[in-house]
């Protein structure tokens, strides 16, 4: 049971996480208000990290950055172990 809200969490906060970066790619085009680089990978460390990913290469946006070329598939692989620590070793 708790599989499923895990679940629903990260494919919300994955959708989130999307459209945050193609938001602020949207906004850096306009030369206009941005989100927060460190809201971003907040974002990614929250579980978000497949949705960042997505979006920086569907979008072109943060893929020029190492903080977010190196540091968004670090957290991909700490969400990785979050994630089985949270259905294997919790439960």
């Amino acid at each position: 049971m708790l599989t499923k809200y895990i679940i629903a969490y990260i494919i919300i906060i994955n959708i989130i996480t999307y459209i945050a970066y193609a938001y602020d790619k949207h906004q850096a085009k306009r030369h206009k208000w941005r989100v927060r680089e460190s809201t971003l990978l907040f974002l990614a460390l929250a579980m978000g990290s497949i949705g960042a990913l997505a979006a920086m290469y569907t979008t072109r946006h943060k893929t020029k950055h190492k903080k977010f070329t190196v540091g968004v598939p670090l957290l991909l692989i700490l969400n990785i172990m979050m994630l089985v620590f949270l259905v294997y070793i919790i439960p």
